[in-house]
């Protein structure tokens, strides 16, 4: 069965490759990435919130963007320091601490109509063997998702879209309603989807075994 957890996110994202051709003239996504802060520096996570278990004191980031793939994602922008995030958490017995910086994004990054929300940090405290995506949830309510278990919103923002393909204008490609295809996101917006995509699998699979 650890292999099937390891595993799952490496076909999640072959799949989402396989489709994220989109309509000529179309730059990019509206989606929220997942990063990690590793020696003072974000790098773009290999797995999605929903598999990583972050030890305590780890720093962990969103960022709402228009972006390609994830060569080209965005980083969570300013200084993020677990000492300073998590200045007035101390630490307790079976818990730990994680850090998280939840960028926003630009005007140029947000849909129509909207203004996204100052970039914050959060210091979750959570159960030792929790995720990030278990952090995010005690953080940074209200979260939204599509259809397609795709994670489209944190704390509320954005209040409408969901991985929208856009053009170089910034407008929505295609005339679709702003859940973009499901297979046309880049391999970010896929490792995002994980956060409640990974959820339904496990009850899933749970299932599964006790029939």
């Amino acid at each position: 069965m650890t292999t099937v957890r390891r595993t799952l996110p490496v076909l999640v994202a072959a799949l989402l490759l396989l489709g994220s051709a989109g309509p000529a003239g179309a730059t990019g996504y509206r989606y929220w990435s997942f990063w990690e802060r590793t020696g003072g520096h974000w790098t773009y996570a290999t797995q999605g919130p929903a598999f990583v278990r972050p030890d305590d004191g780890a720093v962990q980031g969103f960022r709402f963007a228009v972006s390609a793939d994830s060569a080209d994602a965005s980083r969570p922008r300013g200084t993020a320091d677990f000492g300073t995030v998590c200045a007035g958490t101390p630490a307790e017995p079976g818990t730990k601490r994680v850090a998280l910086v939840l960028d926003f994004g630009t005007r140029s990054d947000a849909p129509s109509g909207e203004t996204p929300p100052e970039r914050r940090t959060a210091c979750a405290r959570v159960p030792s063997d929790a995720t990030t995506a278990d952090a995010l949830a005690a953080v940074a309510k209200p979260l939204r998702y599509d259809a397609d278990a795709l994670l489209c919103a944190i704390a509320g923002y954005p209040e409408q879209g969901c991985g929208e393909q856009v053009s170089a204008g910034g407008k929505r490609s295609g005339g679709g309603t702003g859940s973009g295809p499901s297979l046309g996101l880049p391999v970010g917006a896929g490792v995002v989807a994980l956060l409640a995509g990974a959820a339904v699998w496990q009850a899933r699979r749970r299932r599964d075994e006790s029939g």
